[in-house]
């Protein structure tokens, strides 16, 4: 079978054996932005032409491409969500010559009512849930970075943070962000931002300091995006850990270890899942897709 995580700015494909091992893949920056009305079918036929001609003949997709600005829509499957669940939820895709199907998203309500959506990362949960026993918390860090409950092979709650996409505006948008040159990462700036969240105050109050601290000379400007990033990581971590549960970090390498490094000093623990989670969820879901 073929498995196409195809998100906001990129498009990944896994051909996979009968087993579920990975035995060739594609990636590209091909994202559904990229796509323009009407071209979804012959961009996916570019990235995974020669599968499709060597005989492969199902094709699972998750991600954006299933979302409302995506190829079809594929509507959301609500809490509590296996890999079962989510199968059945499957959408099928008209295509010449294969049988495309939508993964669909997963949704959930807060503790104040307010929906929660989440689409792709329910797959790379798939992919981890197996392997896993008893109650767990998952976190998917990026720009909307997701913490997931599992417990029993399912997806129980989750809760979104907008973390990444707020560290990305207040660069760009605010006076902070003129004292944040281009620079290195700066680890020890990142362990003083994560430190600070742990003091009395709002996170509004905390983030003024960014700007205080390098007015007085206290925060090198060269530092002052790493410091911020641990401020904000560090919100997020102390408010989405839950007492003697380790968490497993799926996504991109970099980010997970710092978000690894934020986890430890706020007091928790967490290990870092491979990359091939979202393959893996992919190949679970398919297997209870009713293909015909």
């Amino acid at each position: 079978m073929i498995g196409v995580d195809w998100g906001t700015s990129s498009f990944r494909a896994f051909r996979m054996d009968a087993a579920g091992a990975i035995i060739a893949r594609v990636a590209a920056p091909r994202g559904i932005t990229t796509i323009a009305p009407g071209g979804f079918e012959a961009a996916l036929r570019d990235q995974i032409g020669p599968w499709l001609a060597a005989g492969e003949d199902r094709v699972l997709m998750c991600g954006m491409v299933g979302s409302r600005q995506g190829w079809v829509e594929a509507p959301y499957v609500p809490c509590p969500a296996s890999p079962a669940s989510v199968a059945a939820g499957v959408v099928a895709v008209p295509f010449e010559g294969a049988r495309v199907r939508l993964v669909p998203g997963v949704s959930d309500r807060d503790a104040g009512g307010v929906p929660e959506v989440m689409r792709g990362e329910e797959t790379q949960l798939a992919g981890v849930m197996a392997a896993l026993s008893g109650r767990a918390l998952a976190c998917l860090p990026g720009s909307h970075a997701k913490w997931a409950t599992l417990d029993g092979g399912r997806i129980e709650a989750f809760s979104t943070y907008l973390s990444g996409e707020a560290f990305a505006a207040i660069r760009a948008g605010t006076i902070l962000g003129r004292m944040m040159p281009d620079a290195p990462p700066d680890p020890a700036a990142f362990a003083r931002g994560v430190a600070r969240s742990g003091s009395p105050g709002h996170l509004l109050h905390h983030l003024f300091g960014v700007r205080a601290l390098g007015l007085f000379g206290e925060l090198a400007e060269s530092a002052s995006a790493s410091y911020l990033s641990g401020l904000l990581i560090g919100h997020e971590v102390r408010a989405a850990l839950q007492p003697d549960v380790t968490v497993h970090l799926i996504g991109a390498a970099g980010l997970c270890a710092l978000y690894a490094s934020a986890i430890a000093a706020c007091g928790g623990r967490s290990v870092i899942e491979d990359e091939d989670a979202a393959a893996r969820g992919l190949f679970s879901i398919a297997e209870d897709v009713a293909w015909t």
